[in-house]
């Protein structure tokens, strides 16, 4: 057993404790975190009626590795994946191993939490948000959890791979698999917007629609690879308006592909609008809350989805990802707009909600 200090949701707030953390069992890995990304989900976990170790975006160096472990030894700088695949439950056998009905907390349901004393707090087991709990100076995780860094990428720029730049890449490129030369509307430009705009460029998009109240997120859009970046001004509130223009600006068909990233319940259904017949409307953000849809929408031959965790496979996707930040071609130091000490974690929250990062990374 180990102390570490570590960020907990204690009655809606973050607060930083310390907290136990055991040796790694069999299959498990012990990891020395030294980044942590701050997350919207993050904050929305605020509401659990119990006390958790927070964060679910982490990178670092593993510090200790259980019986039987053997893809990773001590010293080496690894990165972490939430969704976390058995190998052997129907899901994973099929191939969608980030729908594991055993190890993915959201789609496992609660066969896809952990126990509650692997790490405790005030003596008492205390939950790991996504069964990783990444703000945290030390996490024990299930083997299956850790990748290993194969390039020099900074810590701070690695964390953030294992949730919002996995989600928005691979929403274009693992689930809508945006073809060369198409078209493709973003609404909502924040971290994860950002990197479907990344994952449409790298895919050969021909034309990139980046829409966003926010000045300076239109400016990082078309820094990141959008052609076109756009304001849905004050008076558009399921942005109809701008998929008028969206389809003036394609010929008057509509975009091939539009993504939601907004996290807004009343744009779900936007991305329907801004896209052709038979074009795809893709939901990133993931709204989880009961609206009212006109169906109309979906005419004619429209298909929407909604990916998790941009379809990620880590053992595949992650290396992949690197690669191409190694390569020039992938943006990932610039997506950091700051870092914090984890005795800062307020204000690094304060700056979430007011929109000022495109992605704030704890740093311990």
């Amino acid at each position: 057993m180990t102390e570490a200090r570590a960020v907990v949701g204690i009655d809606g707030k973050p607060t930083v404790v310390t907290i136990e953390v055991d040796e790694p069992g069999p299959g498990e890995v012990l990891v020395d975190l030294k980044a942590s990304g701050v997350c919207h989900t993050d904050h929305d976990m605020l509401g659990l009626p119990v006390p958790f170790v927070m964060g679910h975006e982490g990178a670092g160096v593993v510090g200790a590795v259980g019986e039987g472990v053997t893809g990773v030894a001590i010293g080496d700088r690894v990165v972490l994946n939430w969704a976390i695949p058995c190998g052997h439950c129907a899901n994973c056998v099929a191939g969608v191993r980030h729908l594991c009905l055993n190890g993915s907390p959201i789609a496992g349901g609660m066969k896809g939490h952990a126990d509650f004393n692997r790490s405790r707090y005030n003596s008492v087991g205390v939950y790991r948000a996504f069964n990783l709990g990444t703000m945290s100076t030390k996490t024990v995780v299930k083997a299956a959890a850790v990748t290993k860094l194969l390039t020099d990428v900074s810590f701070p720029s690695a964390a953030i791979v294992g949730c919002g730049v996995m989600t928005g890449w691979g929403s274009a490129v693992n689930a809508a698999r945006v073809r060369v030369g198409s078209s493709v509307v973003v609404l909502g430009c924040g971290g994860v917007g950002l990197n479907v705009i990344q994952g449409a460029r790298l895919a050969g998009a021909g034309q990139i629609i980046a829409v966003d109240p926010k000045d300076t997120r239109r400016a990082m859009a078309l820094e990141f690879g959008a052609t076109d970046a756009l304001d849905p001004g004050d008076d558009d509130p399921g942005l109809l308006k701008m998929a008028d223009v969206v389809k003036t600006m394609t010929l008057g068909l509509g975009a091939d592909y539009a993504f939601e990233c907004t996290a807004v319940p009343s744009l779900a259904v936007a991305p329907l609008a801004m896209i052709r017949h038979g074009g795809m409307a893709v939901a990133v953000s993931g709204v989880e809350e009961e609206i009212t849809v006109d169906m109309r929408l979906f005419e004619f031959d429209k298909t929407y989805i909604n990916p998790l965790y941009g379809q990620c496979k880590p053992e595949r996707d992650f290396d992949r990802v690197f690669a191409l930040h190694e390569s020039g071609q992938l943006k990932l130091d610039e997506l950091v707009t700051r870092t914090y000490p984890i005795d800062d974690v307020a204000e690094a929250f304060d700056d979430l909600l007011a929109g000022r990062n495109a992605k704030g990374v704890l740093v311990f």
